[in-house]
């Protein structure tokens, strides 16, 4: 399992590599950090407040059937499409920080 966590945690540092790499473009990097917020909430909802790495990467690997629509409904602008896989890693790159066996 350690194996996957390290997969999905790095799949999940680039995802917020390409998100900060959008802030040059303010309205652009303001849309999908909103994208990114919803997600953010949906985890709450989903995976709660008490969970390990590995949990949450578990529900990573069932992201994409939700994600798309999180974000179609709570945060969607022209074009959204093409930037919510990375607001989804980046997603999970934010959250990870509150796992109880996170370390940077």
């Amino acid at each position: 399992m350690a194996g996957a966590v390290d997969i999905a945690r790095q799949e999940w540092r680039d995802g917020y590599r390409q998100v900060e790499a959008r802030a040059g473009d303010r309205q652009l990097y303001r849309r999908v950090l909103a994208q990114v917020d919803a997600i953010v909430e949906e985890l709450r909802r989903r995976v709660g407040q008490t969970f390990t790495l590995a949990e949450l990467a578990d529900a990573y690997a069932g992201a994409d059937r939700w994600a798309r629509d999180v974000v179609g409904e709570r945060a969607p602008f022209p074009g959204w499409v093409r930037t919510v896989s990375d607001a989804e890693a980046a997603a999970f790159h934010v959250y990870q920080r509150g796992a109880t066996d996170y370390e940077p």
